[in-house]
């Protein structure tokens, strides 16, 4: 420790010298015999002020921020009387190098922090530890922000969680179509899909399917005539489908046909008879062109259909119907003004098997096809309209129940899809020329090959 000479005040008496501590900081390895020249063995700190603070913490009589050229603790090369070429480690002012202008010059060190654990790793707060070198040349490192639910509301993350939440939506609902198309596969005999031709994909290809709805009632109806055997095929539909095509063709089930194997008949025998496979095969022979898929509508889950997409619109003239003695009776009613009507799955599936109709006495099995193909229109509308979007779920797990198919569940799927596409196609039904007595003694209906040569003509080119 090192002292200026005293000096004395105005009465003559010695003034203490002002004291300015140097504290050399233990530097390991030391050499006593350090040559006078040489770095100093301590660091010399400033505050923040900028004025210079002795040990016992008052201001030191020196200029603020510097130290006196003959003080112990001022380094010898930082001397005013030494030329800057003889100074260590600083080029002179004429010649070039890297040199920090004093502005840039802090009254602080900064210390680098303590290793950080792994969550501040992975949160990227230990990026800054990595840096190393003069503290003046360190760069501010920002902390990543957090990406989540935390932070202002704003039009841009509604729309984009809003986008997310119908994407899932929808991905829900094609999964539940998926795994209940599944299920229901191998509904429909290994005869029957033998009896078909292969097709195409239906997105981008054409394909025929033959849609059939049978007389068959659910297990447990009390509806009169319900019976488990010789089931028949109440009604017959060519569906025209896929590359932006739908168009249909009814056929009456009374229609005398020749069945394979069993001679003439009604064209909806051939159900009764074999199954779907002759079904099949009859339905090519009448019309002369290859079936790829076939539909057979199941009655018990068809209204469940219905109701799982919120009903369907249908116009009608004035239906009074009453379908195997009516409600009281254990069977159907519906009653129906001239207009536009919201029906039930129940309602509609009705208004599909109405033959008789009290208060019109034209109706007939053509007046059925009609509304039959009338439904199905309104089906795909509802499955276009936005309300939908609420169901689609539901729809989407009801609807392959509603049908037997030889169709997996991406085929069924993209005959969806592709009626989407084709829009809503026009009632066409097969016009029979008159009608004839069977052997048997029932009454038939007659078509000449030239209406179904026209009719099918209409139905593969438009």
């Amino acid at each position: 420790m090192q002292s200026r000479s005293a000096s004395a005040d105005a009465t003559g008496r010695p003034t203490p010298p002002p004291r300015v501590v140097t504290i050399r900081s233990p530097v390991p390895d030391e050499p006593r015999d350090r040559d006078p020249t040489d770095d100093p063995p301590y660091r010399v700190y400033r505050s923040r002020s900028g004025v210079r603070t002795r040990v016992d913490g008052r201001p030191s009589e020196d200029q603020p921020g510097r130290l006196r050229e003959d003080q112990p603790g001022r380094p010898p090369e930082d001397q005013p009387g030494r030329p800057p070429e003889d100074r260590p480690g600083r080029p002179p002012e004429d010649q070039p190098g890297p040199r920090r202008p004093e502005a840039d010059e802090r009254p602080y060190t900064t210390y680098r922090s303590a290793p950080r654990g792994l969550r501040a790793r992975l949160r990227g707060e230990a990026e800054a530890d990595e840096l190393r070198g003069d503290p003046r040349d360190r760069r501010r490192i920002e902390r990543p922000r957090r990406r989540g639910l935390r932070g202002p509301i704003t039009p841009g993350r509604v729309l984009r969680w809003l986008a997310v939440a119908v994407v899932a939506w929808v991905l829900l609902s094609g999964v539940l179509f998926l795994v209940s198309a599944q299920i229901q596969s191998g509904s429909v005999p290994s005869s029957a899909q033998a009896a078909l031709s292969s097709g195409s994909n239906m997105l981008t290809g054409t394909d025929t399917v033959l849609v059939l709805g049978t007389d068959q009632r659910p297990k447990g109806s009390k509806e009169p005539g319900a019976f488990a055997g010789g089931i028949r095929s109440d009604s017959i539909m060519l569906w025209r489908i896929g590359g932006g095509t739908s168009r249909r063709l009814s056929i009456p089930r009374d229609t005398v046909a020749e069945i394979p194997g069993h001679g003439q008949s009604k064209i909806n025998a051939a159900y009764a008879d074999g199954g779907p496979a002759l079904a099949i095969r009859t339905v090519q022979r009448f019309t002369g062109i290859p079936i790829n898929h076939v539909i057979i509508v199941n009655l018990a889950n068809f209204p469940r259909f219905i109701d799982a997409i919120g009903g369907v619109d249908v116009t009608t003239g004035r239906i009074c119907s009453e379908i195997s003695g009516g409600v009281k009776n254990g069977g159907f009613s519906l009653f129906l003004a001239p207009g536009e009507h919201h029906l039930s799955g129940q309602q509609a599936l009705t208004l599909a098997r109405t033959r008789e109709n009290r208060c019109n006495a034209a109706s007939s099995d053509l007046t059925r096809d009609a509304y039959q193909q009338k439904i199905l229109n309104a089906i795909k509308s509802r499955l276009l309209s936005p309300s939908i979007f609420l169901h689609l779920p539901w729809a989407s797990w009801d609807a392959p129940q509603a049908v037997r198919t030889d169709m997996g569940g991406f085929t069924l799927l993209s005959l969806f899809a592709a009626a989407e596409l084709g829009g809503s196609a026009p009632t066409d039904v097969l016009r029979p020329a008159g009608s004839t007595v069977l052997p048997d003694g029932g009454d038939a209906l007659v078509a000449t090959p030239g209406q179904v040569r026209r009719a099918v003509h209409t139905l593969m080119d438009g």
